[in-house]
């Protein structure tokens, strides 16, 4: 069933609706140009986004339903660091992920990938630069604009990992000698582009919102999470406001060391687009989604350093291939189905952090979001959250 409801996707594929669509979701304003920003490309200025924009949307459901299956969610951080893997009975090696962050950030479910799934991936980002080139993406609401690009952004990150797996780490993928990240492989209207210009030279020139930089998916545990539904106009707002609250309140986005306040490094990369005043201007950021034992870790620290990263790959094998497995049961039968060690060790763990926590918190509630429709002789509200 999983392997047909894929393929079903890629057959989907895109779908672009230039027919009467709904109102905009909340905006995000442009850039301001007495930012101090890094070296600018004039060659990405036509991507620029206009202020004449047009009502279409894009369809991304294919890729929502391809995410529902690839996408496993590891659920919010308790900001506690697991125990020391151990290895597996008879061996003196330790399989799967051993971080101590790998309870943190969903993770994509490479070790499941077959070349049918892995050639999808591939066409759809293929065919999400086509869209580029047939359309004006500027010319689209900012919100549909931002959408495209994140997804486009992810889902060229994915492609890679996937055509590379296994591999621990992805920094470590190379195009013709180039780190993936910064190698030109995308292409859209005449523009190659890598992964890094998405991020600096469209959406951090053009969008002011920091909030931005919580929709890239770098394919590392360190990074945002990859949400397990593609970024619409519709939802981009959303979305992006839980992937912040989720980073901001983690291990992986902020500690302390004594004194000092540990961050996360993607921030210092933010930082000449959205944290010029450093660093008041990343504690205020921070502070907006800090919860309450986040909130007095920033109030008493003195002193501000990005340095917490973990570059292992986000999935759930630990970026092996293992020789051993074991078989999947259900009440105590069991199924056809077998996972590499490491990654069941990774899902007990995560059952028995998840049961701890509401035992501590009590039931976990969830979010639900509300994409409105304006009807004739109504005015949209913007959505709720």
């Amino acid at each position: 069933m999983f392997k047909s409801l894929i393929t079903s996707a890629s057959v989907a594929a895109l779908g672009f609706s230039a027919a009467s669509a709904l109102a905009d979701s909340t905006e995000f304003s442009a850039v301001s140009t007495s930012v101090s920003v890094a070296p600018v490309n004039p060659q990405f200025d036509i991507f620029a986004p206009q202020e004449r924009q047009s009502a279409d949307r894009i369809d991304y459901t294919a890729w929502s339903e391809a995410m529902n299956y690839l996408v496993y969610t590891m659920g919010p951080s308790i900001r506690e660091a697991p125990s020391r893997a151990e290895a597996t009975l008879g061996s003196r090696r330790i399989y799967g992920h051993q971080s101590r962050y790998r309870m943190e950030g969903n993770r994509v479910m490479f070790s499941f990938f077959n070349d049918e799934l892995r050639n999808m991936v591939a066409d759809y980002r293929l065919e999400l630069e086509q869209l580029g080139n047939q359309i004006d993406i500027t010319t689209l609401p900012r919100n549909e604009q931002l959408a495209y690009w994140l997804n486009l952004h992810n889902v060229a990150v994915m492609e890679k990992i996937a055509q590379e797996w296994p591999i621990r780490q992805p920094r470590e993928i190379e195009i013709d000698g180039i780190p993936f990240d910064q190698a030109k492989f995308i292409t859209v209207r005449g523009v190659t582009m890598s992964p890094h210009d998405i991020r600096h030279q469209i959406v951090f020139r053009n969008w002011e919102n920091p909030k931005v930089i919580y929709g890239f998916w770098r394919g590392e545990i360190g990074g945002p999470s990859l949400p397990s539904d593609a970024f619409t106009g519709l939802n981009v707002s959303q979305v992006l406001e839980r992937n912040a609250r989720e980073f901001v309140n983690s291990l992986r986005g902020t500690q302390n060391r004594g004194e000092r306040l540990q961050i996360s490094t993607i921030y210092d990369e933010a930082r000449p687009y959205f944290f010029v005043n450093w660093p008041n201007d990343i504690r205020s950021h921070l502070s907006g989604y800090a919860n309450e034992e986040v909130s007095a870790l920033i109030a008493k620290t003195t002193e501000t350093e990005a340095v917490v990263y973990e570059a292992d790959i986000a999935d759930l094998a630990g970026g092996v291939r293992e020789p051993s497995y074991v078989e999947v049961s259900s009440d105590g039968v069991a199924n056809s189905f077998r996972i590499p060690r490491g990654t069941a060790r990774l899902l007990r763990e995560q059952a028995q952090r998840a049961e701890n926590a509401r035992e501590q918190r009590g039931p976990r509630t969830g979010t639900v979001i509300f994409n409105p429709i304006s009807l004739p002789g109504q005015e949209n509200n913007g959505e709720v959250d």
